[in-house]
């Protein structure tokens, strides 16, 4: 079975940090963007594997949005 669920990435001065808010705890990193994607890809895998169906459906029928917004300071 096939799911979509929302991944975030986040850099610094270590690399590529990455997590998966739908699934608490589910996070990985990668010194690239593409290898933290390959991580967290796995890592997703891998925690679906440990859930139930009903779970599975649970946890990614949330819905995230994420968007930018423009604030002033001073």
């Amino acid at each position: 079975m096939t799911y979509r669920t929302n991944v975030v990435v986040e850099k610094d001065e270590h690399g590529y940090y990455a997590y998966c808010p739908d699934l608490p705890g589910c996070q990985s990193q990668g010194e690239t963007f593409e290898e933290a994607m390959t991580n967290i890809k796995e890592a997703i895998e891998l925690y679906l594997e440990t859930l139930a169906e009903e779970e599975r459906k649970a946890y990614l029928s949330k819905e995230i949005m994420t968007a930018s917004v423009e604030v002033s300071v001073g």
